[in-house]
């Protein structure tokens, strides 16, 4: 399912889904399949068990990856739901401290 001969570079990275029906949400890449299509999850809605196929197109790569899930992904394989979650409050965190300083 997901292509193990190479290590994506983009693993651990926070995407905003821009199409469907988790639009302008953000999760992870936890895995690619191929060029056009990554595997995404945020540990809540979409855990890592069931992650959603999606669309590069369809998405906005955000510039921040979480080295703990990208270490953890790259060490096993496999990353909790609970360290996706605690990843993405520490991502919106950043976020709102950049919005109230543009402010």
């Amino acid at each position: 399912m997901v292509n193990d001969s190479e290590t994506p570079s983009c693993v651990g990275q926070v995407v905003q889904i821009l199409k469907g029906r988790d639009g302008q949400k953000y999760a992870f890449v936890i895995g690619q399949i191929d060029e056009r299509y990554i595997l995404v999850a945020d540990g809540d809605k979409r855990k890592f068990d069931r992650p959603k196929k999606k669309n590069v197109l369809h998405l906005k790569f955000m510039d921040y990856v979480s080295q703990e899930v990208r270490q953890s992904l790259l060490d096993t394989g496999r990353v909790s739901n609970s360290k996706l979650r605690y990843a993405m409050n520490k991502f919106l965190e950043t976020q709102l401290e950049e919005q109230s300083k543009g402010e």
